[in-house]
């Protein structure tokens, strides 16, 4: 209780402009008191409307009131100063930078609270108090604190704007509709607030609705990509297995053919050893029966001679020489072919069945593809800004309007040494990469231009780097009336009239690329479908004469 009057003390001895305990007090004709310097600085500001009121009351005075020192209010005051009484709100509810100022209080500001649409001004908690107390306020509308008050007054007649002009679309004050905006259609400016307020709540509505039907959109694209997973996890499991089986059954088929071979090997070597026994016993016999044939024969005593000879043994049968037949040097051999013939077969079918494992796997959409555009106006919502790379120029080229038009030259250029120029054929690629949907066009000027796409790591010398006579690269040979198309060295002749600008679209995700001639109508030269790996490049080649131009056209 005892601190309850205390806080009654610091109110009722605080001025109600600086919030601190009264300095010089003066007492008002209505009957409340203030600093002296601070009803004088207030009233000083509404010198020129000769009206002088009271901050908390707002009663009215003329003219000027003068102004006395209460002696015994100031007294009192002195009186509490020497009970250490301060009034001095906490540093928290100064306004800083980014707080809304109270627009009575003097000297250090308090942050306001809220603010008066009517009175134009914001009010700090003790300032506000008049408005809750005083009937004169009870029709005011506070609102929170605001910055933007001034922007309510019309800066040509200080008015408040309480008129909207739905003619010009903007606010007014009633000398506004009177004045330069007279005949215009205007209402109230809280008729209008009704009306926009109305069309705010459809605006909500479709902008809950439009959430409620993006997140369904984005609760079903979650449900895709879970779906998307176990699927790629259930198609790699899978394929692990088949694989897996693949080489296991290659596994068995070489275990097979090994032992084969070992099996055949030791029968085939243990036929030709026991033949070979064979030979060496016999080999044996006769060079025993040839020594006694010998001795035989050195024997001088002719009786001895004629009596022993009946008693050799006859000469066993001998091996037929004619039934060895020996093979040519290549035993194996035939087994190494039919293994090759074996591979080169699994290779043709694995090459064929992975094209198409690889084309099945780029196909695979979650999301419905957009159609391929027919008109040029649909080519055109896929147009792409396309400049050169001056660092992969051929020095016969000369680069301009912006690195847009490349010119074949008679003589070779002074251009720095760079890893990306190519130094074999004069030719040229893109600064940008390009992914996705995209259509550019190209103007040319002379035979012998090649409009092409590769990729980043084609060779920059020697002719493999020649745009269409490698796999890294397509190209399109545009030579006065005829065109050629290149990939990988294979020449493919083009029919359909050609003009001077070819349009290129290329669908990198579907692996498409378009080449049409351009005139008053495209007409389509040469389709691609193919898989690419990596992002492309455009690329220009200029041949033979000096002079031809290339140059990509701005077509948005």
């Amino acid at each position: 209780m005892a601190q309850k009057g205390v806080q009654l003390d610091r109110e009722t001895f605080s001025c109600s402009i600086c919030l601190d305990l009264l300095k010089d007090p003066v007492a008002i004709p209505c009957g409340h008191s203030y600093c002296m310097n601070c009803i004088q600085t207030h009233w000083d500001k509404e010198d020129e409307k000769r009206v002088y009121s009271c901050p908390q009351c707002r009663q009215t005075f003329t003219p000027r009131p003068v102004l006395l020192k209460n002696t015994m209010l100031a007294a009192l005051v002195e009186e509490l100063k020497k009970t250490g009484l301060q009034a001095a709100p906490a540093d928290h509810c100064y306004a800083g930078a980014e707080d809304v100022a109270c627009d009575v209080c003097t000297g250090r500001k308090l942050k306001a609270c809220k603010s008066c649409l009517v009175c134009l001004i914001s009010f700090c908690e003790k300032h506000l108090q008049p408005h809750y107390e005083s009937p004169a306020y009870a029709k005011h509308k506070l609102v929170e604190p605001s910055k933007k008050l001034q922007e309510n007054i019309c800066s040509r007649h200080d008015e408040v704007m309480k008129m909207f002009c739905r003619t010009d679309q903007q606010s007014i004050c009633y000398l506004c509709s009177v004045d330069e905006h007279k005949g215009h259609d205007t209402v109230s400016a809280a008729a209008e607030r009704t009306e926009r307020q109305r069309e705010l709540g459809v605006s909500r509505q479709n902008i809950q609705q439009r959430i409620q039907d993006r997140e369904k959109d984005v609760k079903l694209l979650q449900q895709q990509v879970e779906a998307v997973n176990r699927s790629a996890d259930k198609a790699m499991e899978d394929s692990e297995k088949i694989f897996t089986q693949l080489i296991r059954l290659m596994e068995e088929r070489r275990s097979d053919v090994k032992q084969q071979v070992r099996s055949q090997q030791e029968a085939e070597v243990s036929r030709v050893r026991e033949l070979q026994e064979k030979l060496e016993q016999e080999i044996t016999e006769l060079k025993r029966r040839d020594a006694d044939l010998e001795e035989l024969s050195l024997t001088e005593d002719h009786n001895q001679f004629l009596h022993d000879y009946p008693s050799l043994s006859p000469l066993s049968e001998s091996t037929d020489s004619s039934s060895i037949k020996i093979r040519p040097l290549r035993y194996f051999e035939a087994v190494t072919a039919a293994v090759s013939e074996v591979t080169d077969k699994l290779q043709d079918v694995l090459r064929e069945t992975w094209t198409n494992i690889s084309q099945t796997v780029t196909e695979m959409d979650v999301l419905l593809s957009q159609p391929e555009p027919k008109t040029r106006a649909e080519f055109l919502q896929y147009s792409c800004d396309i400049t050169l790379d001056p660092n992969t120029t051929h020095t016969q080229l000369l680069l301009s309007d912006g690195n847009r038009k490349a010119t074949l030259m008679r003589e070779n250029l002074s251009y720095s040494s760079h890893p990306d120029r190519f130094t074999y054929y004069s030719q040229v690629l893109s600064r940008e990469s390009l992914t996705g949907r995209c259509y550019w066009e190209v103007e040319r000027r002379g035979g012998g231009v090649h409009v092409a796409v590769a990729y980043k790591n084609i060779s920059r010398a020697g002719n493999e780097c020649r745009f269409g006579y490698n796999d890294k690269s397509w190209a399109l040979h545009c030579n006065n009336n005829s065109s050629n198309f290149w990939y990988n060295k294979v020449n493919t002749p083009v029919s359909g009239p050609l003009s001077s600008r070819v349009g290129v679209y290329l669908d990198h995700r579907a692996g498409i690329l378009s080449f049409y001639s351009i005139s008053e109508t495209m007409t389509l030269l040469h389709r691609v479908q193919t898989t690419f790996t990596q992002p492309l490049y455009a690329g220009l080649l200029l041949l033979w004469s000096p002079g031809n131009t290339a140059e990509f056209c701005k077509v948005k």
